[in-house]
């Protein structure tokens, strides 16, 4: 794998031109979460062990190089594979738009199936998708579509490696997968497994990379606030970030409303809503919400319509803040995550609005988009895996294919 991305990184630096290879890249979406990332990297290592070597297979990180530092999942896992870094490709580094218009591009979409706006222009690139969420493209012959309800994309990538070229499974490629596809998908775990006896225990690594999702430490309050944030503007511009501490202890932070003013001037944010998650010793979850803004009539009113509202009823309890300009509450409705409050907070735009500026509410991209925290939202609706394939039978497919080819 260090070769191939070595490789990569040298091909893009030796042809910036608008002469020169090919490149068939594999992104992920913009959020880059953990799915995203292992998908990008597997299947473009896939492809350029399988390809016709016309093109050169690139795997994208889908977000900024001096962002990765909020994907703290992202970086223990490349850590626990022996893989740098500095070896990466990120968005910043590719001209994507240039090697389109260079007719030189062609782009296979993992962990999403369609493009944002903003890479509209890219859409005749596209040549494959690889997704588990649910579709949004229109067919195309052109572009072949795997989608299928399953508990990570991570899970696809593997199914077509192992159905189509197991030989270049290696531990390395296989700790990779195996740090994503999920327990719902099971028995390509027990492919692995099998296949791999030397990976870590299922349950060991999962909490590790859950471990390393909500840590925080050595990030600053912008780097916070940027990890997994949510902007949603009318007339007034709010921010809706999920911070993985008390908020006992985030407001203990010095300097905090200096910070959260800079922030807001800095991004064009009228007001701040900070949701914390932390868990008891018995894995239940603590919510906690403050509102931040340095106008007093905007922080009350959003704070009253939060707490009278009943689509769904937050139960906010009102509870002591060092902090003039920010309200704290606990939030006794623990299920109600990030993904519930958001169309209370546009519900509030509206009114607030008049009805007239925002219609349904703007939900605009933040300038880091979140990572996903599926496991503290309402279910996924995929919980039973790909039932149509036994552990059993990955494992007679590895031993037909074993011998075609090394790594």
């Amino acid at each position: 794998m260090e070769d191939f991305l070595s490789r990569g990184r040298a091909a893009v630096k030796a042809n910036t031109g608008q002469a020169g290879p090919g490149f068939h890249v594999v992104m992920g979406n913009e959020a880059c979460d953990l799915d995203s990332m292992v998908c990008a990297l597997a299947y473009a290592y896939f492809l350029s062990k399988t390809g016709s070597g016309e093109t050169i297979a690139l795997p994208l990180l889908n977000i900024r190089q001096s962002d990765l530092l909020l994907r703290s999942d992202n970086i223990f896992l490349l850590r626990q594979t022996d893989l740098s870094p500095e070896l990466l490709l990120f968005r910043d580094q590719l001209d994507l738009l240039a090697l389109q218009r260079a007719g030189r591009l062609q782009l296979t979409l993992v962990d999403h199936n369609v493009l944002p706006s903003s890479d509209s222009d890219l859409e005749g690139a596209v040549v494959e998708v690889i997704d588990h969420h649910l579709l949004e493209r229109e067919p195309s012959p052109s572009c072949p579509v795997t989608v299928e309800t399953v508990g990570s994309c991570a899970t696809l990538v593997t199914e077509q490696i192992i159905q189509k070229a197991p030989q270049i499974l290696d531990q390395q490629l296989a700790q990779l997968l195996y740090g994503k596809v999920t327990p719902k998908d099971s028995q390509y775990l027990a492919a692995l497994e099998t296949r791999f006896p030397a990976l870590p225990p299922r349950g060991a690594l999962f909490q590790a990379l859950q471990n390393a999702k909500f840590d925080v430490s050595g990030l600053n309050t912008e780097q916070m606030l940027l990890k997994d944030m949510k902007a949603v503007s009318g007339s007034l511009n709010l921010a809706v970030s999920v911070l993985y501490i008390t908020l006992e202890e985030f407001l203990q932070r010095a300097e905090l409303e200096a910070e959260l003013s800079g922030f807001c001037q800095k991004f064009g944010f009228d007001l701040l809503l900070l949701m914390t998650i932390s868990f008891t010793e018995s894995k239940e979850p603590i919510r906690e919400l403050a509102v931040f803004s340095h106008s007093s009539t905007c922080r009350d009113q959003v704070s009253q319509y939060l707490e009278q509202t009943h689509s769904p009823a937050l139960n906010l309890c009102p509870i002591s803040s060092p902090h003039p300009r920010i309200s704290a509450y606990q939030q006794g409705n623990t299920l109600a995550s990030r993904k519930k409050l958001l169309p209370i907070v546009k519900d509030f735009l509206r009114e607030w609005d008049g009805d007239v500026c925002l219609g349904d509410g703007e939900e605009e991209e933040s300038r880091v988009p979140p990572t996903p925290m599926n496991s503290l939202v309402e279910g996924c609706p995929l919980d039973d895996g790909l039932p149509h394939i036994s552990a059993q039978d990955l494992e007679e497919k590895f031993s037909k294919m074993a011998d075609r080819g090394g790594n």
